[in-house]
């Protein structure tokens, strides 16, 4: 019940931040040597799974190469605008459906810009020799691989078994992709309708057999357009047994591995990209359609609209299409959930960010969690405690719940 209540306070306040402001024209702000994240997002898929609320549409072969071309003219009006990107993070979609594109792309963008580090996620039928040849050729250090579970009633369920295989065939090919990139990262998801703790166990215990370098487990998101699609798929989604499911996660996965954040379990120490590209950098860059990012206090998000995305950019336009410029106390929130997202907090640090203001707007925030117990301080960090871990995972599952709501508005919308 509890757990429950806090949903519905983090959504309604979520809800709120997402409202972007109508009626000016957004533009995309002059850059600095700040150190940030380009993320590229690549909306095309073979087969839309139900559950999902991100961006993607099915793949068309010509479409997707004007598409390709587009992106990299955006990536040329932010590099004109003085940003300096660090790392690379690409996400769809199915980033890797056109992997020659890809490549070209992120050659282009290493021409650009000082990379440093490059993640991009993919699928499991695209573990091939040519993909992944391509991919390190680009420079690709971190391949996260969506697998979900290798459950084989819960793949036929997801609509992924007719494309991906049975659970068995797709731990084989992702144990032969392990060692050809720094961090080989699966990616889970849990409370699945239909999963129960068995089914959960089994697939802990696959991937600690297999012992790739990173697991991601995400807790299922269903946004406003998915509900009814997932119950009929799927059944109806319930809360009240995900931390039961979380905690389960942990004990088997940790200390076998440690927390990069409340979600995801990483084997070597300091890598550094992860899913969640919003934690690793304070600001990120969002390009392609439909694309969502973070620069100078000011959130925006680009057209939905592929091809008015396409003629945009070859009439040397930014994409753009709405944004909302955040108030300190919600810069404040911001840095609050994704620092400590990613597990602790640097107090002092926030405090000479924001002037010495960091304490005295979100010290009721910080009071309330100390005292559910979901935080600790020992000079200068704020940590999340073993309870505060999933008290995160419930803020971050609704923060996402309304990035994609957001993202529903915008495609029933069409702009």
């Amino acid at each position: 019940m509890f757990n429950n209540l806090i949903s519905k306070m983090v959504r309604r306040e979520f809800a709120r931040v997402m409202r972007f402001e109508e009626g000016r024209k957004p533009e995309i702000p002059p850059g600095d040597s700040l150190p940030r994240l380009l993320y590229l997002h690549v909306p095309f898929c073979e087969k839309l799974c139900p559950y999902c609320s991100f961006h993607r549409v099915p793949f068309q072969e010509a479409l997707g190469r004007q598409y390709f071309a587009a992106l990299r003219k955006e990536i040329l009006l932010y590099r004109d605008k003085g940003y300096n990107f660090r790392g690379i993070y690409v996400g769809g979609g199915t980033p890797t459906v056109m992997i020659d594109e890809l490549e070209e792309t992120l050659l282009h963008a290493r021409n650009c810009f000082p990379i440093r580090e490059i993640s991009v996620e993919t699928n499991p039928n695209h573990l091939t020799d040519r993909h992944l040849s391509a991919l390190k050729r680009a420079g690709v250090n971190r391949l996260s691989v969506g697998i979900q579970s290798f459950n084989d009633t819960l793949l036929k369920a997801m609509d992924r078994y007719d494309k991906y295989g049975r659970g068995e065939a797709i731990a084989e090919r992702l144990q032969a992709t392990l060692g050809q990139f720094d961090t080989l990262n699966a990616d889970m998801i849990f409370n699945f309708p239909s999963q129960d703790l068995g089914m959960l166990n089994a697939d802990l215990d696959k991937l600690m057999e297999l012992g790739v370098d990173q697991v991601t487990y995400y807790p299922l998101m269903v946004s406003d357009s998915t509900r009814q699609l997932v119950k009929e798929k799927m059944g109806q989604v319930h809360y009240g047994r995900e931390e039961q499911l979380y905690r389960q996660i942990v004990k088997k996965l940790v200390p076998t591995y440690t927390f990069s954040s409340a979600w995801c379990f990483s084997k070597k120490k300091g890598n550094a990209v992860i899913d969640e590209y919003i934690v690793d950098y304070d600001e990120y860059a969002g390009l392609g359609s439909g694309a969502i990012g973070y620069l100078q206090g000011a959130c925006y998000a680009n057209t939905f609209d592929i091809q008015r995305y396409i003629a945009l950019l070859e009439a040397g336009d930014a994409p753009l299409f709405a944004s909302r410029s955040f108030s300190r106390k919600d810069k404040l929130r911001y840095d609050f959930l994704m620092k400590l997202f990613a597990t602790k907090l640097d107090v002092a640090a926030l405090q000479r960010k924001y002037a010495g203001t960091f304490s005295r707007y979100l010290w009721q925030d910080i009071l309330a969690f100390y005292l559910l117990g979901g935080l600790s301080y020992r000079t200068p960090y704020l940590r999340l405690t073993p309870r505060g871990h999933y008290l995160w995972v419930i803020m971050m599952r609704e923060f996402f719940i309304a990035v994609n709501n957001f993202r529903d508005f915008c495609r029933n919308g069409v702009t």
